[in-house]
């Protein structure tokens, strides 16, 4: 019986619908619960008032520009303003009587309530319109400040909860009924109005972040010719047999739009001149042997398409996912081959051992004679030109990818060291704001954990030492 767990509970202890599997009365979540019940806890839905997105069907209604419509999968980062590339919506569809009901407020909390990524969230930091699915509950604060709502579920405490209340087996779903049932400690004046400055703080560091890469980006566009540049919109393009699938082995009508014409005659014909990735940067293929006990795993989730940054993942040999190939090493840069619009581009800037990532990625390794900068490329596949060049490259219906060769293949302009340096510093400037603006999130968080676990006294203690 040795490593058998047994806990014994009574039926009138049960939940509210008596769920009777027995992970949901781990002693690991019995502990956790008596840690929040010493701290006066009362109902979330005291607090906020929960619903959820539209139901109604919208995909034939989206719009290249307007308003945001959020999706389950667009919740990885914690101010929602952080997303990339969201689905729009016009003006007119978000007015619509139905879909009232899903605008959002400055100060909501949205939490994925679906599949893997249930219990990822998003604060709401702006007045902005926007509105969102079903796959998103929508918090919206009565009484307490909405940055502790955020920052305490997003703790080690509110995770444990709302992943404890998953239902399904095969998609998992956490039902709003369920919401009444997490609890929330009670927290003080003080400790709130500490983490709202704290969570303040980091999304004026994030903006600051943005802006700078911002900057950077338009100093590229402005310095190439790009910045107000418009492609053709043409449907029509006529192309001869010899010079469309006899050259390119291509048929299908997407790859030869007009649009991709301009944007290679733009780059080559670029004053300072042109090149091609392949020119300045080698193709890393260095398939890892697996030989160590574990690996710092990079996969496309790894990458957020937001900012451009990556993070590892620390994961024992056999556990590794069988597309966990190539050995790569601090410098390198790494481009999704996998939906290359959304625009997953990193250089890997920190050091870890046995750094493996997935083969879903092209790794460029840049050349010792190379003219271009790992930041100045990083900025150029991630305008939006660039993500959408990329989409010519697609193959395949299903999992559309593009290939090594179509990354090593694209023209680049020649930009001067000057104006590479400039952008050089203006990205790391960029990623330092958005670390900082980190670092001040999880010490919010860890904070929360810390007024649980040992007192809001000794947590202000620890906000005053980390700040």
């Amino acid at each position: 019986m040795e490593g058998l767990e047994i806990t014994e509970i009574l039926k009138s202890e049960l939940e509210r619908t008596q769920r009777l599997d027995s992970e949901f009365y781990s002693k690991s979540n019995l502990e956790i619960l008596k840690r929040i019940e010493k701290k006066n806890p009362k109902p979330l839905t005291d607090f906020v008032k929960v619903s959820d997105g539209n139901h109604m069907s919208i995909s034939d209604y989206f719009t290249e520009v307007g308003i945001p419509y959020y999706r389950g999968g667009d919740i990885y980062n914690f101010f929602i303003e952080q997303t990339s590339q969201p689905l729009k919506i016009s003006e007119t569809v978000f007015k619509w009587p139905h879909m009232r009901r899903s605008h959002l407020h400055k100060g909501d909390v949205l939490i994925s309530i679906v599949g893997a990524i249930i219990g990822n969230l998003s604060l709401v930091r702006t007045n902005q319109k926007a509105t969102c699915s079903c796959k998103l509950a929508i918090l919206r604060p009565k009484s307490i400040k909405s940055e502790l709502v955020a920052v305490y579920l997003k703790s080690y405490f509110g995770q444990n909860q709302i992943q404890k209340y998953r239902r399904g087996s095969g998609q998992t779903g956490l039902i709003l009924e369920d919401f009444d049932q997490l609890l929330i400690p009670s927290f003080s004046v003080l400790f709130s109005n500490k983490i709202e400055e704290i969570v303040t703080n980091a999304f004026s560091k994030s903006n600051e972040s943005e802006k700078t890469y911002t900057q950077a980006e338009a100093l590229l566009l402005e310095t190439i010719g790009l910045r107000d540049f418009k492609p053709s919109k043409d449907p029509v393009n006529i192309k001869q047999f010899n010079d469309s699938f006899v050259a390119t082995g291509r048929l299908d009508a997407e790859y030869y739009q007009k649009k991709y014409e301009d944007y290679e005659r733009i780059i080559k014909n670029c004053s300072s001149g042109s090149t091609t990735i392949d020119q300045e940067y080698t193709l890393v293929n260095d398939s890892s042997q697996k030989d160590k006990l574990s690996y710092n795993y990079i996969e496309i989730s790894d990458v957020n398409v937001g900012d451009g940054t990556s993070v590892c993942n620390l994961i024992e040999t056999p556990n590794l996912p069988a597309n966990a190939k190539k050995e790569v090493k601090r410098g390198d840069l790494l481009i999704s081959k996998v939906r290359p619009y959304r625009g997953a581009v990193t250089i890997i800037d920190f050091d870890a051992e046995n750094l493996i990532v997935s083969g879903a990625f092209t790794v460029l390794r840049e050349r010792t004679d190379s003219v271009f900068s790992n930041e100045t490329l990083k900025v150029i596949l991630r305008t939006s030109i660039y993500r959408d060049w990329l989409l010519k490259f697609n193959i395949g219906t299903q999992y559309p990818v593009i290939r090594d060769e179509d990354v090593l293949n694209l023209p680049i302009p020649k930009i001067s060291k000057d104006v590479q340096e400039e952008i050089s510093k203006e990205i790391r400037l960029s990623q330092k704001l958005e670390k900082q603006s980190e670092q001040l999130l999880e010490l919010a968080k860890r904070a929360v954990e810390i007024a649980i676990e040992q007192g809001e006294e000794t947590a202000i203690d620890y906000i005053k030492a980390n700040t």
